[in-house]
């Protein structure tokens, strides 16, 4: 989705905490997109349950910048946050890791505009999806979660649009029928308010954005009088035109490609593509690729990427930087962080209960990394006794306790239920056109798990072009794709095939080193410790002959080690928090990686 006509508001902007939903006078400068709890923000403040965080930006239109109307865009915003343009009230957005815009259009004003902002973050007090901020840092396995973040922790910009605009695509690739379909959505701006996201579960009172867009109709004066009801849509490679077709708003418009270089993290390749609505062109992108299960001709079910058998190596990645937080100090950051396991050998990240920004997949895309991708948990303050100490005690035998039980799971709250499913859909239609994501995650290790069978056939009712990892790691209900294990403690031994589902060892490793000098914290955590980078790695091949090779005869089909690298407390990274040192031989991780490969393509 991709204008040339965009101002960027990331900079700086004033900012208050205060106990108060409003304020005249604010208490300095604040560097966003860069939460108030991080070093690069310059506040370097945690934002308590019971305060409110404010922001004001003034800025101007140049010249000959607005067309008909003018979107106000954020990446996301933690918590909850209403927003208002020049005094008027524009909406509020709920949840922490999603996009959302408004039309301000009719509010901006020659010269000088003001957007302010009023935003609560009360972390786990509420049953948001947050991942791993936690407010509470003591305590049995607090050394697993994270600082909390509040406030803007993504981009904030302006795009001028038509008054008839691409609003929305839908790119699917059909690849065994050589086609891509293409579905546009159109927007009329100027006249209603744009609210891409909503997801419910209001702290402030029920309040909502200031108009919902009505659904187009060919005779709606509401929004204009002008009505546009044909688009085409034009598909290059690499700058020559390949396909081109016409259609309607609304419609699945399916393009046939013909002969076509299919994507893989071994060839990322990417196609470009222009849509025209009126006035309005978008550009985009997308790759072809096939991400299916089959008999893998032995009488064993494995992952095909484009009708071939695929092993997925992965890490898993929880996007946290130390002057940062969850926002990459750079763009930059992410490329760094997807080429340096890549030249590992690694073909998968497993993004580990965060949405990243848009600039990530898009790295991944073009990069060649497939990404699994979690949802956020939410819920109550969890039970880690319950969720964690007792699964890694006694192993298989919780893999069939049953998640309805919403006390034990943190999940009392049925508008918080009801919050989890809005954010779910948010996150699978905010990132479905993005090639390289192949598996979504509902829940993980039982953190605000509910009814685990329900999300997979909400999430399939969504997307049937990917996996789903039903419950990653135990409490398994025996759904989706995948027979998912997590082994930190004990040697792994795969005695047979699922005959339903795939098996992966969905996280394994952990293991801990301590590198001098790039340390951010007196207390550190692992599940194993080695002194030396040497000793590391001997125990990094250790793990990959004695419990991965070993059983891809049996039906392992994929592995995610952790981590990418260390955050915080934890010193169990490939990489140390900073990124400065790799604390794996690269040769011999290499190696390593290089025979799971022959021995997967051996056996399948």
């Amino acid at each position: 989705m991709v204008r040339g006509e965009y101002i960027s508001l990331n900079g700086v902007w004033e900012y208050a905490i205060s106990r108060r939903e409003k304020v005249d006078i604010y208490d300095g400068e604040i560097l966003v997109p860069f939460s108030p709890e991080t070093y690069l923000s310059g506040v370097k403040r945690i934002l308590q349950p019971y305060e409110y965080l404010h922001y004001k930006k003034v800025f101007t239109i140049p010249e000959g910048f607005k067309k008909r109307g003018i979107l106000l865009h954020f990446g996301a915003v933690d918590q909850e946050c209403r927003v208002y343009v020049n005094g008027v009230y524009e909406g509020v957005h709920k949840g922490g890791y999603l996009p959302f815009s408004f039309d301000i259009t009719n509010e901006l004003k020659d010269g000088e505009n003001i957007i302010t902002l009023t935003v609560a973050d009360r972390t786990e007090k509420l049953p948001y999806a947050r991942g791993k901020q936690r407010l509470k840092t003591t305590g049995r396995l607090a050394s697993i979660f994270y600082t909390p973040q509040s406030g803007i922790w993504q981009s904030v910009w302006l795009e001028s649009v038509e008054s008839v605009y691409v609003r929305e695509l839908k790119i699917t690739p059909d690849y065994d029928n050589k086609k891509v379909v293409i579905r546009v959505e159109r927007g009329f701006a100027g006249k209603k308010a744009v609210f891409h996201v909503e997801n419910g579960f209001n702290i402030y009172g029920n309040i909502q954005a200031k108009n919902e867009p009505r659904k187009n109709s060919k005779k709606d004066d509401t929004y204009n009088t002008e009505v546009i009801d044909e688009l085409s849509i034009e598909i290059y490679d690499k700058g020559i035109k390949k396909a081109s077709k016409g259609g309607k708003p609304g419609e699945d418009i399916e393009i046939d490609l013909g002969d076509f270089k299919p994507w893989s993290p071994e060839n990322p390749y990417l196609y470009d593509v222009s849509v025209r609505l009126g006035d309005d062109i978008v550009r985009s992108y997308f790759g072809m690729r096939k991400f299916d299960i089959q008999n893998d001709g032995k009488g064993i079910l494995r992952f095909f990427l484009n009708n071939k058998p695929y092993f997925f190596n992965g890490v898993l990645d929880q996007g946290y930087w130390p002057e940062s937080l969850m926002t990459p100090p750079s763009d930059n950051a992410f490329i760094s962080d997807i080429q340096s396991i890549k030249s590992l050998g690694y073909n998968t990240i497993r993004k580990h209960v965060k949405i990243e920004s848009e600039r990530f997949y898009y790295h991944c895309d073009r990069l060649g990394m497939i990404v699994w991708q979690d949802m956020p948990n939410g819920g109550g303050d969890y039970n880690m006794y319950f969720v964690s100490y007792m699964p890694n005690i006694f192993g298989n035998l919780v893999r069939n306790i049953k998640d309805n039980f919403y006390t034990l799971f943190k999940r009392r709250s049925r508008a918080g239920r009801k919050l989890y499913y809005k954010e779910l859909r948010g996150m699978i239609r905010h990132l479905y056109n993005f090639t390289c994501i192949a598996a979504w995650v509902p829940f993980n290790e039982g953190w605000g798990q509910f009814d685990a069978g329900k999300a997979c056939e909400f999430i399939k009712k969504l997307d049937k072009t990917r996996f789903i990892n039903e419950a990653c790691g135990w409490f398994d209900q025996g759904g989706g794709d995948m027979y998912s294990i997590h082994n930190y403690f004990r040697k792994l031994l795969i005695k047979k095939p699922q005959k339903d589902r795939v098996t992966v060892l969905s996280e394994c490793g952990g293991y801990a080193c301590p590198v001098k000098d790039h340390i951010f914290n007196e207390e550190i955590y692992g599940y194993r410790y080695y002194e030396s980078g040497a000793e590391l790695t001997d125990n990094y091949i250790r793990l990959f002959k004695e419990e991965i090779i070993s059983n891809i005869k049996n039906g392992l089909s994929a592995a995610v080690y952790t981590q990418l690298s260390d955050i915080q407390k934890e010193v169990n990274g490939i990489l140390t928090y900073d990124r400065e040192k790799l604390k794996l031989d690269k040769e011999r991780a290499l190696e390593i990686h290089n025979a799971l490969y022959e021995e997967f393509s051996r056996v399948t």
